[in-house]
This record gives structure tokens, C-alpha cells and sequence, in this order.
């Protein structure tokens, strides 16, 4: 299937991330969000890492410009529904994407391939919540959108050959590298990742090392270009909490079991970066750990 317009839903870090690509790889992207706040900031935020790609040489100041001129944007979700490509990236909870799949359903074009973000959650569950289950996929980008290579491909238990097969198109497009992984909770890179970070605030909360000893340690220990706290920080620990509950309620294994100082952190409000306080204030510069 020849895809040429694109519909992403949500605005966030992945949401405009996601539009960003896509326009700089030439599809025509609509982009919809529920706050018109929210779909002006993600311009602003795509604006200035292209012109950063442009500054640093990868991308000229033509593509820039060109790149722009292919996006659009919209309140109303029906609007996405004559796209080639339909891409959630809504907040990491069931709920919220299950209500979004059940708005757009009857507004989307036979042929319309529906994917989510998800970098957890079931792909066959969701699927199941939509009237195309075998063309639908996990279609999982990493953060940042624009500088990550990665794009994991999640097949559902009804995914069909044709839509993995355009859509392992669509990333060569994008001139990424697409990894395949099986339905199970987290897939591949969270499955890895999110443990490795709860086992960083286990060591916290036990004492055995400071967030900056924790974050010195994996940095100089194991050549991460960012510690483990750092890196939850940056991604927020809202979505670690959120895949480490995932992972234990799907897998139901105590291996999984999120840290009670995570919780703590996320029940106080204190997400990351995006709130300016997680494991580091970074409310000064440079940031100060917080523990």
C-alpha cells in the first residue's frame, strides 16, 4: 500500500517528534490534539529542531521549509479519518487509547492503517477495540523522534502480512532501522530498559549508592551516555511507573514490582524534567539531585 498522508494523534514530545519526521521524509502529516495550546507549541517545537538540523548541516534550509509546509493541524479527530496512516501517541494509558480508537473508528477510510505508540501496552487488546485488527500494529518510536534510529514493529495476533510490510516500508523511509518484536508486555526495549531503571531506584531507595553515584557509576561503568535516574528523568517517571506496572501485571512475576520510591516520586508530582523535579531539581543549572 502507497502511503502519502498521515494522521498523528497527540502533540506531546512523541506526538510532534512523529510529524517531524514524517514531513522531513515528504509525507503530508495532519496533526491533532485536543488543545489548540497544545498543537501551536509543537510547532514551535518543530520549528526549532529543524532549523537546530539545519544549523548543524543534516538537512537544508529548503527541506526545513518544505518540511513545514506538509504539516497541518486540527482539533476535530474525524478529521484524520480520509489519512493513509493513522499514528496514537496519546498518554501511556489504556483508557485514554481505547476512547481515541473508538472516536476515530467511524470516521476512517477502509484501506486507513491504525497504529499506535504504545511502549507497553497490548497490541492485540487494543486492536481488538477497533473494527481493522489485522491492520493494525505497534508502531513504537523512541525519544527523541528525530534523533533516535529505532522504530519497534509490534504485530498483534491479527496483524496481517501487508500492513507489516508497508509499514517496514514506511520506516526505511524514514530512514530508520525497524527491530520486530512479539506481542508481550513492554516488547523489546522497555522489557530492558524500564528494569534496568527500577533497579537504579532500588539502589536508591536501599542506600547502596546517591542519584549521582548511581548515574556517575552506569556513565563511567558501562559508557551510557546518561545515567539510569537521568535517563528517567528525561522520559518521565509517570511512563517508568507506568511500564513497570505493566510489566508486572502482565507478566505477574515480583522481578517486575515497581519500586516503592518510584511511586513515591510520581504520587508527589515530581515526574522529571517536565515537571522541573524528579530525581534532579532542575529548576537550577546544572540540575541539583534531589536525593
Amino acid at each position: 500500500m502507497d502511503i502519502k498522508k498521515v494522521g498523528v494523534i497527540g502533540a506531546g514530545q512523541m506526538g510532534n517528534g512523529i510529524a517531524h519526521v514524517f514531513a522531513l521524509a515528504g509525507y503530508d502529516v495532519l496533526m491533532n490534539d485536543i488543545s489548540r495550546e497544545a498543537l501551536d507549541a509543537a510547532l514551535t517545537v518543530i520549528d526549532t529542531n529543524l532549523e537546530r538540523q539545519v544549523s548543524r548541516e543534516k538537512i537544508s534550509a529548503d527541506a526545513k521549509a518544505e518540511a513545514l509546509g506538509r504539516i497541518s493541524t486540527t482539533l476535530t479527530l474525524a478529521d484524520l479519518g480520509p489519512t493513509d496512516l493513522v499514528i496514537e501517541a496519546a498518554t501511556e494509558r489504556e483508557t485514554v487509547k481505547a476512547a481515541i480508537f473508538e472516536d476515530i473508528v467511524p470516521h476512517l477510510a477502509p484501506h486507513t492503517i491504525l497504529t499506535s505508540n504504545t511502549s507497553s501496552i497490548s497490541i492485540t487488546r487494543l486492536a481488538s477495540r477497533t473494527d481493522r485488527p489485522e491492520k493494525f500494529m505497534g508502531f513504537h518510536f523512541m525519544n527523541p523522534v528525530p534523533v533516535m534510529q529505532l522504530v519497534e514493529l509490534i504485530r498483534g495476533i491479527a496483524t496481517d502480512e501487508a500492513t507489516y510490510k508497508t509499514l517496514h516500508g514506511v520506516v526505511e523511509r524514514l530512514g530508520k532501522t525497524s527491530a520486530t518484536a512479539e506481542d508481550f508486555p513492554a516488547f523489546i526495549v522497555n522489557r530492558i530498559l524500564m528494569p534496568m531503571i527500577n533497579e537504579a531506584v532500588y539502589t536508591l531507595y536501599e542506600g547502596v549508592g546517591s542519584v549521582a553515584s548511581i548515574d556517575s557509576a552506569m556513565k563511567l561503568g558501562t559508557n551510557h551516555p546518561m545515567g539510569p535516574l537521568e535517563l528517567a528523568d528525561f522520559i518521565g517517571l509517570d511512563t517508568c511507573l507506568a511500564i513497570m506496572n505493566v510489566l508486572h501485571d502482565g507478566l505477574a512475576d515480583t522481578k517486575y514490582r515497581p519500586c516503592p520510591l518510584l511511586t513515591k516520586y510520581v504520587e508527589a508530582g515530581w515526574l522529571g524534567r517536565k515537571t522541573e523535579r524528579g530525581f534532579y531539581d532542575y529548576r537550577q543549572d546544572p540540575p541539583v539531585p534531589t536525593r
